[in-house]
């Protein structure tokens, strides 16, 4: 009877899914913490107001320190990179819904930020994926 085992191994196939969390980690943390100090001056110019960038810099910035937590463990849970994966499809999807739905009067450049973010976090997701499946 076949296993699937529930942990990656602290092996070197994990590195790239390490890499990808702690990308992940310093983009996340970056834009969330940009949120929680500049939420005014952003929100301004991207068309977003600052009481919805503040709690989502706040986020980004717990949801970092989560990733690098993660990426540090000698064995990282497959449930808990799947959750991750799962998170940020989720997040590319409200990135999605937020610029069809029109929440928010969107500058350009709100608009760019929007879809240059999501891109970037379905390509963190993919390559965590990657990185899950070559550790086995």
């Amino acid at each position: 009877m076949a296993t699937i085992a529930s942990t990656v191994q602290p092996a070197a196939d994990a590195k790239l899914l390490r890499f990808a969390l702690k990308q992940d980690a310093l983009g996340s943390g970056a834009i969330g913490v940009v949120g929680v100090v500049a939420a005014a001056i952003f929100g301004e110019m991207f068309g977003l107001p600052a009481a919805f960038l503040y709690p989502i810099g706040v986020f980004l910035v717990a949801w970092a320190a989560a990733l690098f937590f993660l990426a540090a463990r000698p064995t990282m849970s497959r449930v808990a990179v799947g959750a991750v994966m799962a998170i940020n499809a989720a997040w590319v999807v409200a990135s999605v819904e937020l610029l069809i739905a029109g929440w928010f009067p969107l500058t350009g450049l709100g608009t760019a930020l929007v879809i240059v973010q999501a891109v970037v976090v379905a390509g963190f997701t993919g390559l965590q994926f990657a990185g899950l499946r070559k550790a086995g």
